[in-house]
């Protein structure tokens, strides 16, 4: 991780690109105050991601269909309290 102010930022920005694309996260300081968090956009992935990934691992109960109760429905719809 990389600590720099504003002006170093503005100064030598190619440079920081550079070290970005590479992975590195840079905390941009004001007066040497952190700020703001700069991080590299990760990369497109090569594959779509599989479906089914979490197949057989829980179970949606029926009770998850039934209506809700009237008091969390005026809640929702902001007449309740």
């Amino acid at each position: 991780m990389i600590k720099i102010n504003i002006h170093e930022a503005k100064t030598h920005l190619s440079r920081y690109l550079a070290k970005l694309a590479k992975g590195e996260t840079i905390i941009l300081c004001k007066r040497n105050i952190p700020v703001a968090e700069i991080r590299p956009i990760p990369p497109d992935r090569k594959s779509k991601r599989p479906l089914g990934l979490a197949k057989d691992t829980f179970r949606v109960p029926a009770e998850f269909f039934d209506p809700l109760p009237p008091e969390i429905m005026s809640a929702f719809s902001g007449k309740g309290q």
